[in-house]
């Protein structure tokens, strides 16, 4: 059994989740730790997120911020766990996204993994998407093959959805290759919007979402999107789905309540889901829901009234927590690197082939 640490920061932008686990023939989780994101920092990767003066400078400073909170993150947990950094063999950063179009051949995740090893001194793999998108792949979701590592199907069809910022799907089959993509906006609209309403970085339950009414006009109009009509592989980002995409939608239409745009926002992701999963695999007989949007009881709730013929669950139920899938994926792609194991998959992001995933910086 090896140590890894997987460090995570999705488009949420809410905080660092770092995972300690345990890998051999299987994945087990030692311990977590949360850390929530500076106001500032958060301020500055989102203006990263757009074109603007002095870029390089910005980004390469908010990425020794990052780093900087992801060791005191690591050394909470080395001391927490009584280790010291000889006993982990790697980190698998995934850095922070500020931008991502595959359809231009690129996509930027700030982290200063060098950094990393020097504060920590532990070994670190960062950069895991570059290479898919190298191979002609869309470079997410990645965690599809993480998915099916820890959650795989034995005896029937399952579904493992993430969602953060962002919703993707991972399709798991009997005898059959791993699918997935991403299906639209998961909470970073109703971040964004509960953000400027409320002054809240989260709709906590879905409490506000559910005071509103659900306005069919938007929801039709936000459906119209391009995005929803396209068939997987495919991945998205702020790049398109932002509070300016969503302020464009309202300027065309009649004004609304803000709590029925917040209603109509988590009907959209809800939908968006559901009408994917249908789509891509229709006899789902599970769905594993993780990510924050696992915890938003009034999203869980839709998405069970959507999908009747589905028990529609917690990954929790199956031994993980929903809040911490992502930072083990990242912990266990950084041994696949190690191991010279392929960790993408062609089925999900669309590249050329089988690919080793990472850059390693040692110790």
């Amino acid at each position: 059994m090896h140590r890894y640490f997987g460090v995570m920061s999705g488009t949420s932008l809410d905080g660092l989740d770092i995972a300690l686990i345990e890998q051999g023939n299987s994945t087990r989780l030692v311990a977590t730790h949360y850390i929530p994101m500076p106001n500032q920092l958060r301020a500055d990767i989102l203006a990263l997120c757009a074109s603007g003066p002095d870029e390089l400078a910005r980004a390469a400073l908010a990425e020794q911020q990052w780093a900087q909170l992801a060791a005191q993150g690591i050394g909470a947990i080395l001391h927490e766990q009584n280790l010291n950094p000889e006993d982990v063999r790697a980190i698998g950063s995934h850095g922070q996204t500020v931008r991502h179009e595959p359809a231009r051949g690129f996509t930027v995740q700030i982290s200063n993994a060098p950094l990393l090893a020097e504060l920590t001194g532990i070994c670190v793999v960062s950069d895991f998407r570059r290479r898919d998108v190298a191979a002609g792949g869309q470079g997410a979701p990645l965690v599809p093959a993480f998915h099916e590592a820890v959650f795989n199907a034995a005896g029937g069809l399952r579904a493992v959805l993430n969602i953060g910022g962002f919703s993707n799907l991972t399709l798991l089959a009997p005898d059959a290759e791993v699918r997935g993509f991403d299906c639209g906006p998961g909470n970073v609209l109703l971040d964004a919007w509960i953000g400027r309403h409320q002054n809240a970085s989260y709709d906590q339950d879905g409490n506000w979402a559910a005071t509103g009414q659900v306005q069919a006009q938007l929801l039709d109009a936000f459906l119209q999107d391009s995005f929803f009509a396209t068939q997987g592989p495919k991945s998205t980002g702020r790049e398109l789905f932002n509070i300016e995409w969503l302020d464009q939608h309202l300027s065309r239409l009649p004004s609304f309540r803000p709590e029925d745009v917040q209603a109509t926002l988590l009907e959209l992701t809800a939908q968006t889901i559901a009408k994917a999963l249908l789509s891509a695999q229709a006899k789902t007989e599970q769905l594993l829901v993780c990510g924050g949007g696992a915890r938003n009881i009034t999203l869980m709730n839709r998405l069970a009234a959507l999908l009747p013929d589905c028990s529609v669950c917690a990954t929790d139920t199956h031994g993980v927590p929903a809040d911490w899938v992502e930072a083990m994926a990242f912990a266990w792609l950084a041994h696949c690197c190690l191991e010279g194991i392929p960790a993408n998959r062609p089925s999900v992001t669309g590249a050329k082939g089988l690919r080793i995933l990472g850059a390693i910086h040692p110790a």
